[in-house]
């Protein structure tokens, strides 16, 4: 019954965040996923995560491409800006409307086919140039549309649902975004809200690229025996480094802790991103450490979740640009165009 459509009207006593906003607010429409689809819990933890950050739904510009997991945009925040790219090419459009007004919040959502696959070169691109976004990635390791073809995250030895093995290496999208430059780095489950809730809020507050790549297992094609992308599957090879929590500047708190068991980072909206360590010997804030953490435990068939990374100082290429802080669609031709004389001097420079 995925054609009727949601009523608009919400109970009285639904509790409301600093906004005024409910969280029925930040909904989209119905989904037309398979019933269990993975996907559909990512969706909920976005509309879970902008509700909770009193993040004002106009102010979220969402992007997509094409695949099972570029649909979900349609399924959260029906009143935030939003643009369907065509095949791989959500990341270039991203970054061009990301010039253009730098006052909105950027969300694209993507899939390992569409970012691993055609789109491989423009998530590489927009990673390392610094684009001030959140870059979820719902990575099911299959081609769900097209029936069920190995994706270019499929691991190597993973069998299909028709017994099928995959003979080609993974690209692992954690390690080349650690590699690219991207300055929040995390990776969780679909079926583990309460990870990747605060994973999100982290994301989307933190100033600079942030990658998310969340499993998620695709209930038609991709959930049997013999996948490493099924439910079972990552339930038992699932490690969380960290424990996390995000404490906007609204509600304060201060806390006495020891080396090794809390790590606090202030944003640059005020907001303190805090995180208590399983591990002791593993910082978030070294990227080298997430680096060798990342490959001994693949070694092992283990899958690291949480925060592997953060750098609490990072910029994005509007500081390595240099542009001015209003946001280049509000300024007037007169600032926008260089006179003749501006022109000979910008000439006269490059000669």
């Amino acid at each position: 019954m995925t054609y009727i459509a949601k009523p608009p009207l919400h109970h009285p006593s639904l509790e409301k965040n600093a906004l005024g906003f409910t969280r029925r607010d930040y909904e989209g429409r119905i989904s037309t996923l398979c019933a269990g689809c993975g996907h559909d819990s990512i969706s909920a933890s976005i509309i879970q995560a902008c509700y909770e950050i009193d993040l004002a739904p106009h102010r979220l510009a969402k992007f997509s491409g094409i695949g099972c997991s570029s649909k979900t945009p349609d399924y959260f925040v029906s009143p935030a800006h939003g643009f369907n790219a065509v095949h791989g090419r959500m990341p270039s459009v991203l970054t061009g409307a990301n010039i253009a007004a730098r006052d909105l919040i950027y969300l694209g959502v993507s899939g390992d086919g569409d970012s691993a696959s055609i789109g491989l070169g423009q998530f590489c691109h927009a990673v390392r140039r610094g684009v001030n976004m959140t870059y979820i990635c719902e990575n099911n390791g299959v081609y769900g549309l097209t029936k069920g073809q190995f994706s270019a995250t499929s691991d190597k030895g993973s069998k299909a649902k028709k017994g099928a093995e995959n003979k080609d290496s993974a690209i692992d999208l954690v390690m080349l975004s650690l590699q690219l430059g991207a300055t929040y780095v995390g990776r969780s489950f679909s079926g583990d809200k309460n990870q990747l809730v605060p994973l999100i809020k982290g994301a989307l507050s933190h100033k600079g690229t942030s990658f998310i790549d969340v499993i998620s297992p695709c209930v038609a094609f991709n959930n049997h025996v013999g996948s490493t992308k099924s439910f079972d599957y990552v339930r038992e090879h699932n490690e969380a480094v960290n424990r996390m929590d995000v404490i906007t500047p609204r509600a304060p708190i201060k806390a006495d802790y020891k080396p090794g068991e809390l790590k606090e980072v202030r944003q640059h909206d005020g907001s303190i991103l805090r995180l208590r360590k399983i591990e002791d010997d593993y910082d978030a804030t070294d990227r080298n450490e997430a680096f060798g953490y990342l490959a001994r435990k693949a070694a092992m068939g283990e899958i690291v979740t949480g925060l592997l990374y953060v750098d609490p100082e990072a910029g994005d290429l509007h500081d390595s640009m240099g542009t001015v802080a209003t946001p280049l669609n509000k300024l007037p031709d007169a600032d926008l165009i260089p006179s003749v004389a501006d022109l000979e001097k910008i000439n006269a420079s490059l000669r």
